[in-house]
């Protein structure tokens, strides 16, 4: 290589406190609201609308797109990702080495409400949604760290599961 030739690039480093961005997910799922949660949304928007009715029909308008532009970026911003990427899990904002994960398993039925109710353990972390049935229980083997376990909610429990044995 010629002395005056620029040197290649060194590959990107990883973000502190996260993975790399460039990584594919060996699991990924957003939890979106289910169709109840989205008329929900639209009656919210409505009622807003309907509030600003008496103000003319261009404050209803203005209203209208408003609330529908707001509620839809409020949707995305509180919709959590569930990721399994770059040696992470990663459930929301939150997010642990694979090596720090025990025994994964599929919660749901009776087993996810007891898990939720009677049995859940006040230092867990819960990446819950109340429309996604299902969840998948991981245990923590950090010493340094007090929470016992995290419980997921995600619609894919076996595919979850499967990505954090195969990361491990």
């Amino acid at each position: 290589m010629p002395d005056d030739a620029p040197a290649p690039l060194p590959a990107p480093a990883p973000r502190a406190g996260g993975p790399t961005a460039d990584a594919a997910p060996a699991f990924a799922e957003r939890l979106w609201p289910g169709p109840g949660g989205w008329v929900l949304v639209g009656a919210v928007v409505v009622m807003v609308t309907v509030v600003l009715v008496p103000l003319g029909s261009v404050a209803a308008v203005l209203g209208l797109l408003t609330g529908a532009l707001l509620a839809a970026v409020g949707v995305v911003l509180l919709t959590p990702r569930v990721e399994v990427r770059s040696g992470e899990l990663l459930a929301g904002p939150a997010h642990v080495p694979l090596e720090l994960l025990g025994e994964a398993r599929v919660l749901a039925g009776e087993e996810l409400r007891h898990a939720l109710g009677p049995g859940l353990d006040a230092r867990a972390y819960l990446c819950l949604r109340g429309w996604v049935r299902t969840a998948v229980r991981v245990e923590l083997c950090d010493p340094q760290d007090p929470t016992p376990y995290w419980v997921v909610s995600t619609r894919r429990p076996e595919q979850l599961v499967a990505a954090l044995r195969a990361g491990r």
